[in-house]
């Protein structure tokens, strides 16, 4: 087991990489409450039997304050007080409810996660923002927030289906297009193991994401500069998974092609790393050319939480295992051929 850090002004965080799901009940207080999804809770409930336990519905239409208000009551009802400390276990959708919902109940109380998907391990799980969608926009209302540990079993992985683990590859492909061009090499000669779950490919994949999350993460809590650098693709990504109802991950990888293109567009990146880019998401079966409303998605873009006045912070690549960070108009985008 590895324990990467995340050190911030108001808190510490240990992420416990390639942890065992049995090692739980030595992590948590008596009076944890468990929150997860029906799946997960089919799978893997008897890992916390005795803890008591919310599940809640599958989706992000469960994302909401509306579906928070039940969690809310039956915290109440449980008489959860500020002593409580809450475990969210499951993927991206459940570590977001769990930790809004310990960030807010009774002014915020302890809380940790067990992240059950391959986009939570890598992604999701860390760096603190729990956030829940409003009116269909992602993450529209949430906190900065850092659970005290997340624990990533990669055992868990063997039961997800192979399109959710593509989800969590375009998360992979993100770090090690923005931060190690090692990384992405890595990527590029293991793409039959990834698919396979190659346990030391996987295990490596997973501990090298977490380490450029963290690192960024404690250079940038609140995103202010270098944790912009995370939000590669996701720009148009964001906007295309909010109108399409698509996966984030695939969302992700049509919005990291056209990242890319951009990229390639202003010189930063040559035609051949853009073509590497390309290639690798199509090896790992995640979609690379969008071809849906792209009126609807300029639309949902003003809605976009890194939008100020008409203007977007948009990360751009300069070359393989390199970002940049550069305010770009919301109508130069709209000249985009993607």
């Amino acid at each position: 087991m590895t324990t990467i850090k995340i050190k911030t002004s108001g808190a510490e965080s240990r992420i416990l990489v390639e942890a065992k799901l049995s090692s739980l009940t030595g992590l948590i207080p008596e009076n944890t409450i468990v929150i997860t999804d029906e799946t997960v809770n089919s799978l893997y409930g008897d890992a916390w039997n005795g803890y008591r336990t919310i599940v809640t519905g599958m989706g992000e239409k469960n994302k909401t304050l509306a579906a928070l208000e039940l969690i809310y009551k039956q915290l109440l009802d449980f008489g959860v007080d500020r002593s409580g400390f809450i475990l969210g276990i499951g993927g991206g959708i459940v570590c977001d409810i769990a930790g809004f919902v310990a960030s807010t109940y009774m002014r915020g109380i302890r809380f940790a996660f067990v992240p059950t998907t391959l986009l939570a391990q890598v992604d999701a799980s860390i760096g603190g923002k729990n956030g829940v969608n409003f009116h269909g926009y992602k993450n529209m209302i949430g906190t900065f927030n850092q659970p005290e540990f997340v624990l990533c079993d990669p055992e868990v992985l063997q039961t997800l289906p192979k399109d959710e683990l593509s989800n969590g590859f375009a998360e992979i492909v993100k770090h090690a297009l923005i931060a190690d061009a090692g990384l992405f090499d890595f990527i590029e000669t293991n793409t039959e193991k990834m698919l396979s779950l190659y346990p030391d490919v996987i295990n490596h994949l997973i501990k090298r994401s977490v380490e450029i999350k963290s690192g960024i993460v404690n250079q940038d809590e609140r995103e202010k500069g270098e944790r912009r650098k995370l939000n590669f693709g996701h720009t148009f990504g964001h906007a295309i998974e909010k109108v399409n109802g698509i996966n984030h991950g695939k969302a992700v990888a049509m919005g990291s092609v056209i990242a890319g293109k951009l990229s390639a567009q202003k010189k930063l990146i040559k035609d051949l790393e853009l073509a590497r880019l390309i290639k690798v998401l199509e090896n790992l079966n995640l979609p690379v050319k969008y071809n849906g409303d792209k009126d609807k998605v300029f639309s949902a873009l003003f809605k976009d939480k890194k939008r100020e006045n008409n203007s977007i912070f948009f990360i751009l690549l300069n070359g393989i295992g390199s970002a940049v960070v550069e305010k770009i108009g919301v109508d130069d985008l709209k000249n985009l051929d993607f």
